[in-house]
């Protein structure tokens, strides 16, 4: 396969501005968007923060001590006889609540921007600028933007050092010698300013006096600047090639060139401290991004859609393609990502656990199990929490929690401590990760986290006498979350999981020569069979009106056949289900990752063209914008789920699935509409 033809005909090239679709340049720790300048110069251009980020880069307003859990009210809840509490309730103590939901809260660490000027001497504007063209390569990792200034062109080079939080950029134009053109560094207070993360002001250029801006050591070619905010800090270190660089505000500092330059290259590195390693030219750090690329494309796994005649196949290699790029940027770091990735932050910056999987199972699927491996070693960092998280509830084991800053610590919400979902992935993920390299090292890596999750969930089954089987819940809010915590009992999804989760354990003290705990069996062997009614499962036992009241926001019931092999599951009454969810679901109310979920059912049930209708339904949650990001409402604009689910359905529905699944493309038609190559792809569990 020519792998370089199959990206370099997907690379994003725009000829205008595209308000949803700024374009990035980064490396799974560090990202940097930019408008079509190639830098941040009209932020007010586009609907989409333009961000600076990076997974060290976190603030906490007013100290990191300022509330803690015991400052805020606890909802109870009976389970089984016993009280549980939940941090559920903002009413009596909103102050430390909406501050424990917001802090830890990720920063944007700086503004990088053009300052051009017109030929009077007054400062341009976006109406004073043309784009000509903007393309991000690939195969490199490396933006490069054309345009021109009232007539004058500029053309500029940005890229991302692999290894370091390092912005290269190369600017050639007339404008430059003429002294048109300077290029600032600003910087934003930290605070998150409304309690509606959808509303929080994402930079705060206003509140100065909230942080400060230093000069730690400077030459004649660099600068060396320290941040700090409440008893939060980090480093920028600034280097150029001409000119040299003032104060021109409280925060900004700007890059004059000398007159006559026709080149302007310049450097800016993001460090939670004094940078310590030896400074990069923007020529050094360009080879090295494209070294990295490369290698990224030509290791792991590769599709081709070439030669299908059926219309939807070139819409779903551009997807296939850019979301493999936008997940290693966006997804592939050393922690679980926030929804939105490294572009700008959604709830907080947070991230949320139930979807780490759907940013990250494509990972070894696609031959790139390291890129997954960066992540999950953060589950045993958090250990000590999530063991406090179950012991604070009665529960043994531990307990993973769903919305999290970068410490592990639950946030408080009227949602997200109610969830359970999230529980069985790390298992699920490290089981990847030993198929991916089935090794004693994996084992031992991950053994903890594995055998004191599944401790958890035995403890959490409630064994009902009555049935003969243990139930989950209630209280618990199932992966749809439009379910009220004190009504929801055994959703379909939870508890085919449940089991799944539990077998991973049996095996992997099976592999480790190691008793297993005999509830793991004895658990795993007794889950309650999933409810249903008319021939169809429910979203849990206590909601007969599934497909009329509840039909919106996830369809999740469908996971446990697609997702998950379905052991629980009687296959007729999940066709039956699928076939009810396409017919009557509220699609925009549903999210990105719904899409994929629901062709991964289809091709488990060997309804082929059906698992190609729901990967590419015509639907507003499930459009890929020109930058590739998948689109759900204004404000989450990117949304890194959809992106690694395709991937993780387009791997299953090419390659199959383990134990007694088809091989050979199972989830693609085979009418002939459909010519589809690959290589390098892992089936699926």
């Amino acid at each position: 396969m020519n792998r370089k033809q199959i990206v370099e005909r997907n690379h994003p090239v725009l000829t205008r501005i595209e308000p949803l679709s700024p374009l990035s340049v980064g490396n799974g720790e560090f990202a940097f968007s930019a408008d079509l300048t190639g830098l941040q110069s009209f932020p007010e251009a586009y609907e989409v923060p333009l961000g600076t980020q990076s997974n060290w880069g976190w603030h906490y307003t007013g100290g990191h001590s300022r509330f803690s859990d015991q400052d805020i009210p606890y909802q109870t809840f009976d389970t089984y006889g016993r009280v549980v509490a939940y941090p559920m309730k903002p009413e009596d103590k909103p102050e430390a609540y909406h501050w424990l939901r917001q802090n830890p809260h990720r920063l944007q660490l700086g503004r990088i921007a053009f300052r051009f000027f017109k030929e009077d001497g007054q400062e341009a504007a976006i109406t004073d600028v043309t784009p000509i063209r903007q393309e991000m390569n690939l195969w490199s990792g490396i933006l490069y933007s054309e345009f021109t200034v009232e007539g004058v062109p500029v053309k500029v080079t940005t890229g991302c050092h692999p290894q370091r939080d390092t912005i290269g950029v190369s600017v050639h134009s007339p404008l430059i010698g003429s002294g048109r053109l300077e290029v600032f560094l600003l910087f934003p207070a930290p605070d998150m300013l409304h309690r509606s993360w959808s509303k929080a002001v994402y930079a705060d250029w206003d509140n100065d006096g909230r942080h400060q801006t230093a000069v730690e050591s400077g030459s004649e070619r660099d600068v060396l600047l320290k941040r700090v905010m409440d008893e939060d800090s980090y480093a920028v270190k600034w280097e150029w090639n001409t000119g040299g660089v003032k104060q021109t505000d409280v925060h900004e500092w700007t890059l004059v060139p000398e007159y006559g330059a026709d080149t302007l290259d310049f450097t800016v590195t993001f460090a939670p401290d004094s940078p310590r390693t030896a400074s990069v030219t923007v020529t050094e750090l360009l080879e090295a991004s494209s070294a990295y690329w490369e290698s990224f494309w030509q290791g792991g796994a590769a599709v081709d859609f070439a030669g299908s005649s059926d219309p939807r196949a070139p819409e779903l290699e551009r997807r296939v393609v850019l979301s493999q790029f936008l997940c290693a940027l966006h997804s592939a770091g050393s922690l679980p990502p926030q929804e939105t990735g490294l572009m700008y932050n959604s709830w907080f910056g947070k991230l949320h656990l139930e979807m780490h999987w759907w940013h990250a199972a494509h990972f070894p699927l696609w031959g790139r199990a390291e890129l997954l491996r960066r992540s999950m070693d953060w589950y045993n960092d958090i250990l000590p929490q999530a063991r406090e998280l179950a012991r604070s509830q009665g529960y043994e084991g531990a307990r993973w929690p769903k919305m999290v800053g970068f410490d592990g610590r639950q946030s408080p919400s009227p949602v997200a401590p109610g969830l359970i979902w999230q529980q069985p992935h790390p298992m699920n993920l490290a089981e990847l990760l030993y198929r991916a390299e089935p090794s004693q090292a994996v084992l031992e890596r991950y053994e903890a986290l594995v055998f004191e999750a599944a401790d958890f969930m035995v403890s959490y089954a409630h064994w009902e006498e009555e049935r003969q089987a243990y139930v989950l819940g209630p209280p618990l809010i199932p992966a749809q979350e439009c379910h009220a915590m004190h009504e929801s009992k055994n959703p379909p999804y939870e508890l085919e999981y449940w089991k799944f989760g539990l077998e991973i354990a049996i095996r992997w003290a099976e592999r480790l020569h190691k008793p297993a705990n005999p509830l793991w069996v004895k658990v795993a062997g007794a889950m309650a069979s999933p409810p249903q009614a008319e021939g169809l499962y429910l979203a849990h036992e206590h909601c007969p009106n599934t497909f009329s009241e509840k039909n919106h926001d996830h369809p999740s019931m469908v996971g446990a056949l697609g997702i998950l092999p379905g052991t629980l599951i009687d296959r007729d009454v999940m066709r039956n289900t699928l076939l009810k969810v396409k017919d009557c679901w509220d699609w925009d109310t549903a999210w990105g990752w719904d899409f994929p979920m629901c062709a991964m059912t289809a091709a488990r049930l060997g309804e082929r063209e059906l698992a190609v209708e729901f990967l590419l339904m015509d639907a507003t949650k499930n459009h890929y914008l020109p930058n590739g990001h998948n689109y759900q409402r204004p404000g989450l604009t990117a949304y890194l789920p959809g992106n690694g689910g395709l991937l993780t359905a387009v791997a299953m529905m090419a390659c199959g699935w383990h134990e007694g699944g088809e091989r050979s493309l199972p989830g693609f038609p085979q009418n002939g509409t459909w010519k589809v190559r690959w290589e390098g792809l892992n089936p699926w569990l």
